[in-house]
C-alpha cells in the first residue's frame, strides 16, 4: 500500500492543478511583458484589473457550477473573465505606443481611448458578477473597489470630457446589446467570450455612428470602413429578424422571400448609401475599380475562388462518406484542420503581395459567412435545412448554441491582425522589428501554431499538461512550427526586417502557445490577439 500511494501522488497533484489558474498567469506574465515594453499611467491600473479580474473570475465560475448565473453561457468552460477584461486595454496600450513614437497625436489619444473603454467595460461586467453572487464576497469587492478607483482617478486625469463621453456611450450601447444577444443566442458564449464580442461591437458601433455625424472630419483610406458598415448591417439584420420570428414561422415560402426582400432593402438601400458617404464614391463602382487595377489581383482572386471550391469539396466529401454507411458521425480534429491549412493557403500570398485587396475580400468573406448563418438559423428557404445537414459533421462541444461560430470564429483570428493593423501608425505601411510580423499574427497563431498543436498532440503526444487535455508534444511542436513559419516568411517576405528581435518574437510565441495549452476560451480568436499585441511591441 505504501509503494501505491507514492505512485499515485505525482498523478493526484497533477489533478489538483487548475489550469483556469494557469491560464491566468500566462496572461499576467502577458501583461508584465506589455509593461516591460510600455509603463506609464495606465500600467498600474492594467495590473490593477488582472488583480480584479482573477478574484471576479473565481466567483463566475463558481457561478456557471452552481447554475446561478442570469443567462445560459457555454457549458464545459470558463468564464474566461481574465483573459478578455485584459484584450482591449493593452491593445490600447500597444497602439499609443506605436503612434506615440510615429507621432500621429490623433490617434495616441483614440488608443487612450481603447485603453480605458476596455477597462471600463470589464469593471462592468465585474460589477455584475458581484451583484448577482450570493453570498457577497467581501474581499473581492473591496479589491474590485480599489481598481475601479484607481482607473476611475487615470480616466479623469489622461482623457477629456468628450472622450470620457465617448467611453460612456460605449458603455451603454454594450449594456443593451448584450442583454439583446445574450437573451437571444444562449449557451453560445462565455462570459469573457461575450464581454470581447459584444464589447468590440459595441465600439465599432459608437465609432461608425461618430463618423456619420461628422462626415466633415472622415478621412483616412476607404477601404476601412467596409467592416464598420458591415458589422452595423449584420447586427441590424440579425436582431431583426430574431425578433420577427419569435411571432411568425420562419420556414415557409412566404418568410423566406420577405428575408431576402428586406436584406437586399437593407444592403442597397441603407448600407450603400451610408458606404458612399464614406468613400465619396458608389461601392460598388470604387469596388470594381479596386479588383481590376491590376492583374496581380485578378490572379489572387481567382486563386482564392479554387481555394473555395476545395473547401466545400471537402465539406461535401464528408458528408458523402456519412451517408454512404460510415460509422463516423463527426469530422475528426484532423479533417476540421484542413480547413486550417486552407485558410493559411489562402492568407499568405495575400499577405505578401496585396494586403489591401486580403483585407476587402476577408470583409467579404464574412459577410458572406454571417448571412449563411442567418440563412441557416432561421432556416430560410431554400438553403436553410441544407446548410443544417451539411454543417452538423463539423460541430464540436464549443456550438452548443443555436449558432455554429466555429467557421467564423476562424475567420476572425485570421483577419482581425490584417484589420487593427495599425496603418497611420506605421511609417511606409510597415512597423520595425517584430511588428513586421503582426499582419501575420493570426497565420502564426492559428493557421500554423493551432493546427500543429492539435495535429500532433492527436496524434502523437503522450505528456499532458497537468489538468488538461493538451499535450506537451503538441505545444513544443506548435511553438518549432511557428518559429519555422517566421523564417519561411523572412524569406518571401523582404518588408520584414526583425532588427535582432528573435528572443522576443520566440517570447511572445511561447507565451501564446502556452495560453492555447490551458484556455478554455475561442482559441481562434483569443490567441492572435494576444500574439498581434506582443508583436506589436
Amino acid at each position: 500500500m505504501p509503494l501505491r500511494n507514492t505512485c499515485e501522488s505525482p498523478t493526484l497533484a497533477a489533478m489538483q492543478i487548475n489550469p483556469v489558474h494557469v491560464e491566468s498567469t500566462v496572461v499576467l506574465a502577458v501583461v508584465l511583458c506589455v509593461h516591460m515594453a510600455v509603463w506609464n499611467q495606465h500600467s498600474w491600473c492594467s495590473i490593477a484589473l488582472v488583480i480584479q479580474a482573477f478574484y471576479v473570475q473565481h466567483k463566475w465560475d463558481r457561478l456557471l457550477r452552481s447554475g446561478g448565473a442570469v443567462f445560459q453561457f457555454r457549458p464545459s468552460a470558463s468564464s474566461g473573465i481574465v483573459p478578455a477584461s485584459m484584450v482591449m486595454p493593452l491593445l490600447g496600450l500597444a497602439l499609443k505606443e506605436k503612434c506615440s513614437a510615429s507621432g500621429n497625436v490623433y490617434f495616441e489619444r483614440f488608443s487612450m481611448v481603447i485603453t480605458i473603454t476596455g477597462m471600463m467595460l470589464a469593471l462592468f461586467l465585474s460589477l455584475i458578477a458581484l451583484g448577482i453572487t450570493r453570498p457577497v464576497p467581501t474581499n473581492t469587492c473591496v479589491i474590485a473597489g480599489m481598481a475601479g478607483s484607481a482607473i476611475l482617478y487615470t480616466t479623469k486625469q489622461t482623457l477629456t470630457v468628450s472622450e470620457v463621453i465617448e467611453v460612456l456611450e460605449v458603455l451603454l450601447i454594450f449594456v443593451y446589446l448584450s442583454l439583446i444577444v445574450l437573451y437571444l443566442l444562449p449557451r453560445c458564449f462565455t462570459p469573457g467570450e461575450a464581454l470581447l464580442i459584444v464589447g468590440g461591437i459595441s465600439f465599432i458601433v459608437n465609432q461608425l455612428i461618430k463618423r456619420s455625424l461628422n462626415l466633415a472630419e472622415v478621412k483616412g483610406d476607404p477601404v476601412n470602413y467596409f467592416l464598420p458598415v458591415l458589422v452595423v448591417g449584420s447586427l441590424l439584420l440579425g436582431i431583426f429578424f430574431a425578433l420577427l420570428f419569435c411571432f411568425m414561422e420562419s420556414e415557409t415560402w412566404g418568410s423566406s422571400l420577405f428575408f431576402h426582400m428586406m436584406t437586399a432593402v437593407l444592403g442597397l438601400g441603407i448600407l450603400m448609401p451610408w458606404l458612399s458617404l464614406f468613400i465619396g464614391r458608389h461601392p460598388i463602382m470604387w469596388l470594381l475599380d479596386f479588383i481590376t487595377l491590376n492583374d496581380r489581383r485578378l490572379c489572387l482572386l481567382a486563386y482564392w475562388v479554387f481555394l473555395s471550391v476545395v473547401a466545400s469539396c471537402v465539406v461535401l466529401h464528408q458528408n458523402y462518406q456519412r451517408q454512404s454507411g460510415s460509422k463516423k458521425h463527426q469530422a475528426s480534429t484532423i479533417v476540421r484542420k484542413y480547413f486550417h491549412l486552407i485558410v493559411v493557403a489562402t492568407y499568405i500570398p495575400g499577405l505578401i503581395y496585396d494586403r489591401q485587396l486580403l483585407h476587402v475580400a476577408s470583409v467579404g468573406c464574412l459577410a458572406v459567412f454571417l448571412f449563411l448563418e442567418y440563412v441557416r438559423y432561421f432556416r430560410i428557404r431554400p438553403l436553410g435545412q441544407l446548410l443544417r445537414q451539411l454543417l452538423t459533421l463539423f460541430l464540436d462541444e464549443r456550438d452548443s448554441g443555436p449558432l455554429i461560430l466555429t467557421h467564423i470564429y476562424l475567420l476572425l483570428g485570421m483577419s482581425l491582425p490584417i484589420w487593427l493593423f495599425p496603418g497611420p501608425c506605421a511609417p511606409k505601411g510597415i512597423l520595425p522589428g517584430a511588428g513586421g510580423l503582426v499582419p501575420y499574427a493570426g497565420v502564426l497563431a492559428v493557421g500554423v501554431g493551432d493546427t500543429v498543436a492539435s495535429v500532433f498532440g492527436s496524434t502523437m503526444g503522450e505528456i499532458h499538461w497537468p489538468g488538461t487535455k493538451k499535450t506537451m508534444e503538441g505545444t513544443a511542436t506548435s511553438v518549432f512550427a511557428q518559429i519555422i513559419a517566421v523564417a519561411m516568411f523572412l524569406i518571401f517576405d523582404s518588408s520584414i526586417n526583425l532588427n535582432s528581435t528573435y528572443s522576443w518574437i520566440v517570447g511572445s510565441i511561447t507565451l501564446v502557445a502556452m495560453l492555447e495549452a490551458y484556455t478554455s476560451q475561442i482559441d481562434n480568436l483569443l490567441l492572435p490577439l494576444y500574439l498581434f499585441i506582443l508583436l506589436l511591441l
